[in-house]
């Protein structure tokens, strides 16, 4: 009893202020949310603050609480971009293709080109895995350069392609090495053939890969003339069962 009493003394002087439905929204009901300006600029402070996990919340908050803002492209394009800076690469990529596909008149498209080549281009690990990303960088990057090309992201392309063809080229080189190690010379040889004609732009390799055809090419030629001999005229073990 004496705990209530406290309480209602405690809250008495609002009594003066406040009336009616105007205590009880005081006490019970929410404060309220943030505006879509107010979770953008909180998303950019956290940006600025390299802060990029907390700006990924603001900004997917903003998404998804007020699609239809006036910060709501702007925030689809941040979010891609705390992606990429926070190193999730594959997200970004994501997320730079979605606003491509839901804004493909953007002045910014240029640049989320440019980006989606990038995020795949650092998402490379070895040559020895599939280069999906590494191709699917080069295609977009050839997109921009054909589409857009007095822009300032298509001259920035040039250097990323580059290394885009000279990783791919290298993956082909590493899986005919494989064939060759365990003497498919059949399978090498047509991988080394497919350098030689395909990445005639990449230099590097065009004198490894071109003896190591002639090499395999040879060597897939003598397999055959083996294989062609022993169904003629058998193994030599077979004259010998006791082996």
């Amino acid at each position: 009893m004496r705990r209530t009493l406290l309480r209602f003394l405690a809250i008495l002087p609002l009594l003066s202020v406040l009336s009616g439905c105007g205590i009880i929204d005081y006490f019970y009901l929410p404060p309220p949310e943030d505006t879509a300006q107010e979770i953008f600029e909180a998303g950019n402070d956290a940006m600025r603050e390299k802060n990029f996990a907390q700006a990924k919340e603001y900004f997917t908050t903003l998404k998804d609480k007020y699609p239809f803002s006036p910060y709501a492209v702007e925030s689809e394009l941040s979010l891609a971009d705390a992606y990429f800076l926070d190193g999730d690469y594959l997200l970004a990529v994501d997320a730079y293709k979605e606003f491509e596909s839901l804004h493909p008149r953007h002045k910014a498209i240029p640049y989320v080109l440019f980006q989606i080549g990038n995020a795949n281009m650092k998402s490379f690990v070895s040559i020895d895995r599939p280069q999906d990303n590494i191709v699917e960088a080069y295609e977009f990057l050839t997109r921009l350069k054909e589409s857009y090309p007095g822009t300032e992201y298509a001259e920035k392309a040039t250097a990323l392609m580059q290394r885009a063809r000279k990783l791919m080229a290298a993956h082909e080189v590493y899986v005919a090495d494989f064939y060759w190690r365990r003497e498919h010379y059949g399978s090498a040889y047509e991988r080394y053939k497919f350098v030689m004609e395909n990445f005639k732009d990449v230099p590097d390799y065009q004198e490894y890969v071109k003896e190591r055809a002639r090499l395999s090419y040879l060597k897939k030629a003598e397999q055959e003339a083996e294989k062609l001999r022993i169904d003629r005229e058998g193994s030599w073990r077979d004259y010998f069962d006791w082996l």
